[in-house]
């Protein structure tokens, strides 16, 4: 018998797996000043309405793992309000990718489309 909910779960992680570095740069390209984690999350929770597609804790590596590839830049700035926060900003080399990255999405989102259609 198969397991649908294990199923569904494997199938939304893989495809979160790249999407999630897509997302994140595309949010941090549009803003017009740098953003701290907790504001990204919010701003995703936003976007996706009654579904959740990423999580906070899984924001944090994405982020972390872009910055490490130099296509985001972080600082972190004491907070009135609590503890240090990390603001995260798009490089140059971020913006480069993000065109790239929004050209392999359409060809993608194009061909995922035909294939499901049939056409």
């Amino acid at each position: 018998m198969v397991d649908l909910p294990s199923l569904n779960k494997k199938f939304q992680k893989e495809l979160n797996a790249g999407i999630a570095s897509l997302v994140l740069l595309s949010v941090l390209n549009k803003s017009k000043k740098p953003m701290y984690g907790y504001q990204i999350a919010k701003l995703l929770d936003d976007y996706s309405g009654d579904a959740s597609f990423m999580k906070q804790g899984a924001l944090y590596p994405v982020l972390h793992s872009l910055e490490g590839s130099g296509l985001l830049e972080s600082k972190v700035e004491p907070s009135i309000s609590g503890p240090p926060r990390r603001y995260y900003e798009i490089t140059s080399e971020g913006r480069e990718t993000l065109r790239e990255w929004q050209g392999v999405w359409k060809q993608m989102k194009s061909f995922v489309d035909r294939a499901i259609k049939g056409a």
